[in-house]
């Protein structure tokens, strides 16, 4: 039994214009120790799907079809229900710690709480768990810096205290959603290191959201490639960045400038782009999200529910027209789901 698997998942954006899909029909499984990437352009769903994981999603939102831990529904479960779970089973490192840290409380009382909330701890265990926390991510002076306030930390520290109380209940599954956003190179790489290190530490299962190429390809075994709300391409990160089938994904990869393009580029020359700009939630076409965008737009593209096409037994993709995008890859299909 998967740890955690998503069928069909979908959220509902309710607004004054009307409803619009945010995320159309997500499935995936993952099990104890497994690493999953979420990759895609900024709008294409990666954060609400975290949101809709964490039993996050805003008050506007109606989340549906089937999401479970250990075999166990979450989906419709209430507010009490989730507090048990989140923070203890399912923790979120969130994109910019700023924002997700309490401003006018100090770092180890922010720390401190899941722990006496779902581990039950006294105060003082508590206090002396988030000092040791404090040293593992790597804050210097842990016994001194724990009653100092978030403002009076570095970006990069910050995203060290978020990691340290997304791990305080050693959570089943982490979500790290855009973990280094606004760090530098070098606090990047600790950061992840850090991460993956806990992880494989721990043993807890990783779901790594980004729209860095190289991070995802650097740090998950597994990917699956968003546009739209929809996840257009999926399978191991090794065989997708070889391999990549889907119009989309093969753009996104064209798109990455290379190290030796940069040394070598004339400042004229201009990096292959996807034509178009990513649709507004209310401006998807029924059928395939990236039509019109594709070089190999058909009508039937813009109408019908795209059916999955096979490339091997782990690698799949969404496609009208698979035989044409396959060929033009250099790709042989196995088949259509």
């Amino acid at each position: 039994m998967p740890l955690l698997e998503a069928r069909q998942l979908r959220v509902d954006l309710h607004t004054h214009r009307g409803t619009a899909a945010a995320v159309r029909e997500m499935s995936f499984t993952l099990d104890r120790g497994d690493t999953l990437g979420l990759i895609g352009e900024s709008g294409c769903g990666k954060s609400i799907t975290a949101l809709a994981l964490m039993g996050l999603a805003p008050d506007n939102a109606t989340v549906s079809g089937s999401l479970t831990l250990d075999g166990h529904e979450l989906i419709g479960l209430r507010d009490r229900d989730w507090r048990r779970i989140r923070g203890a089973r399912i923790a979120m490192i969130f994109q910019e710690p700023m924002t997700a840290l309490n401003p006018v409380h100090r770092v180890g009382a922010q720390i401190a709480e899941p722990l006496m909330l779902h581990q039950h701890l006294s105060a003082g265990a508590a206090r002396a768990q988030a000092i040791s926390l404090l040293e593992r991510v790597g804050i210097p002076d842990p016994a001194r810096r724990v009653d100092s306030f978030p403002h009076q930390f570095s970006g990069g520290q910050r995203q060290r205290i978020m990691i340290a109380m997304a791990l305080a209940c050693e959570p089943d599954v982490l979500i790290a959603d855009e973990p280094t956003t606004a760090l530098d190179v070098t606090v990047q790489k600790q950061i992840l290191a850090l991460i993956g290190e806990l992880v494989r530490e721990r043993g807890m299962a990783l779901i790594l959201i980004s729209h860095d190429l190289g991070l995802i390809a650097q740090n998950v075994r597994r990917m699956l490639v968003m546009y739209g709300g929809s996840v257009v391409e999926s399978g191991p990160a090794d065989q997708v960045f070889a391999r990549p089938a889907h119009p989309y994904t093969r753009g996104l990869l064209a798109a990455r400038p290379s190290l030796e393009h940069r040394l070598v580029a004339h400042r004229s020359e201009r990096l292959p782009t996807i034509p178009g700009s990513v649709p507004g939630l209310f401006s998807l076409p029924p059928g395939c999200p990236f039509a019109g965008r594709c070089a190999f737009t058909a009508p039937v593209c813009h109408t019908q529910p795209v059916p999955q096409v096979i490339v091997s037994d782990t690698h799949a993709f969404s496609c009208h027209r698979a035989d044409v995008v396959l060929h033009a890859a250099g790709l042989i299909a196995e088949g259509i789901a």
